[in-house]
This record gives structure tokens, sequence and C-alpha cells, in this order.
């Protein structure tokens, strides 16, 4: 079964979009596929908030990385400050995900 992303009129691709697509496509009642999305990027925000990377085979890795203190400057005032610690979520995209993005 594939699934069809030809009827999407804007560049972004909603929470929204992806239910109807499941409901359309796939014949899922409209509140099982919003709360099938729902259930999908909640369980990604909670790996990804306890410090887990996120795999998904054809698509690509979600990591999460820490990135220690820094010496920074406030643009407005001139003042030197110190940027504190913080994790961040990088994505990097398949194989397959990079060969679709660069067919000609």
């Amino acid at each position: 079964m594939e699934i069809s992303f030809d009827t999407l009129d804007t560049p972004a691709l909603t929470k929204a979009q992806l239910a109807e697509m499941l409901f359309e496509q796939i014949g899922l009642n409209k509140r099982e596929a919003k709360d099938f999305v729902d259930a999908f990027f909640e369980a990604i925000n909670v790996e990804l908030a306890n410090g887990c990377d996120i795999k998904i085979s054809g698509f690509g890795n979600f990591e999460v990385k820490s990135k220690s203190a820094r010496p920074g400057r406030n643009p407005r005032t001139g003042e030197d400050v110190t940027i504190p610690p913080r994790r961040v979520v990088t994505f990097r995209a398949s194989g397959q995900v990079k060969e679709q993005i660069n067919k000609d």
C-alpha cells in the first residue's frame, strides 16, 4: 500500500494533513487517524525528552545531543554572557530520503 502526498496544498506537512491521508487512503475513521498521529508524535517526544535516540528505518534518525555552556554576547548591549548548557535534537536523513530529495 502506498500513501500519496499529491494533495498537499502547502509546503508544510501538518499533523491534520497526515490524519486526513490516513482517513482517505488507509480507511481509518477521522478520530482514529487523529489519535494515531497524536500518539505517534507523543511517543517520539517522550523518548527524545528521556534522552533516547529515535531511528525510523527508511526515513532517518533523531539524535539528542548535549551542548556545553559557552561564552556568548548580547547583540543588543554587547554585554558578554554565558550561554547555559542544553540538549538539542538533530535529524539525519536516511539514504532513501536523500535520494528522493535529490531526484531530478
